[in-house]
């Protein structure tokens, strides 16, 4: 099958190519991202492949259609970018990567506590210009630390297993709880309130919903101990970013470390170093000492792009051979959850 890759950069396209030596699919990489725009690229291609920050809503997938495209397949878990009920429309079904490696994306997540406790990035650029002083580069240790862990999917349970392992108390929430991965882990579940309250170290690893957008908000943040840590590895908008800029200038909380950003749409994934940012929101947050930001980058490992690749073929091989769709994705189904 030919398949139109939009959005495609150098780090991927070794994975996709080596998974697709045993499959014998037609790929076809482009570079610009999947817009109304550029939508008329995947004619000739019936399958479609689509990043995270792509903007795949009506007028998108109506061209797809108009293209005789005939499957939408993310290569990301996320898939808040697409207009679901549109594609249904269509008749373009959405197939997305639900799980690749929830190691990756719980290891940076710690690595970001890390960093930004022990002040890691000021200390690296001190020492590249000869200064070798100490001052305003102390930490805390992370033993005996409460880390409040919201979701224990794979990857919350991944990140509470890491953290026990440094010897901090783990708490978690989620709408199901797991208690045989708690009692396994050695975490206990507790109430949004105790996490709010008492974490020093606060990490998100809860998909994007109606139900999850902005949760960490002004009201929430104000009810944060003092001084915590957020980590964001999840999706962007679990964060009110303007209010969460607005408790850093209050020194209300201790610190952030993202790897995601509401507004990354058309910003993360590229080169402006040599032009003028005009978002002032991510711009602001980058002149907070205490801030740490990634690119969404927690995913970027061998392993991870190795399992993207391959749940992606997979799916279209099975769409091409008029198999069941594992791997699905419908509106109807968002909703109810």
């Amino acid at each position: 099958m030919r398949i139109a890759f939009f959005d495609t950069h150098s780090y991927e396209r070794a994975a996709f190519e080596k998974e697709n030596a045993s499959r014998g699919h037609e790929i076809v990489f482009l570079e610009p991202r999947l817009t109304p725009q550029t939508a008329s690229l995947a004619r000739g291609c019936p399958a479609v492949c689509s990043f995270v920050d792509d903007e795949v809503g009506a007028d998108a997938l109506r061209l797809l259609a108009a293209a005789e495209v005939r499957l939408l397949a993310l290569r990301s878990a996320g898939y808040n970018h697409v207009d679901l009920l549109a594609a249904e429309r269509a008749g373009i079904p959405v197939v997305r990567v639900p799980e690749y490696s929830p190691h990756a994306v719980a290891e940076h997540a710690v690595l970001l506590v890390l960093a930004l406790d022990r002040k890691l990035c000021r200390a690296w650029s001190r020492v590249r210009e000869w200064n070798f002083s100490l001052e305003g580069l102390v930490g805390f240790d992370l033993h005996r630390k409460r880390v409040g862990i919201l979701g224990t999917g794979k990857i919350g349970r991944v990140a509470a297993r890491i953290f026990v392992g440094f010897g901090c108390e783990v708490i978690a929430v989620d709408i199901a709880p797991d208690q045989l991965a708690a009692e396994t882990i050695g975490f206990r579940y507790a109430k949004l309130d105790e996490m709010y309250e008492t974490s020093d170290i606060l990490s998100l690893h809860v998909p994007l919903t109606p139900q999850t957008h902005h949760m960490i908000d002004a009201r929430a943040l104000a009810r944060m101990k003092r001084g915590a840590l957020i980590v964001n590895t999840g999706r962007g908008a679990l964060v009110d970013t303007p209010a969460l800029v607005e408790a850093l200038k209050n020194e209300r909380i201790g610190g952030a470390a993202l790897d995601v950003y509401e507004e990354e749409e058309g910003l993360f994934f590229r080169d402006f170093s040599d032009q003028v940012i005009k978002d002032d929101v991510l711009a602001r947050l980058l002149t907070f000492p205490n801030v740490l930001i990634t690119s969404h980058q927690a995913f970027l490992t061998h392993e991870a792009l190795g399992g993207i690749a391959a749940t992606t073929l997979e799916s279209i091989t099975a769409f091409e051979r008029g198999e069941p769709l594992r791997m699905q994705v419908r509106a109807a189904d968002v909703l109810r959850g």
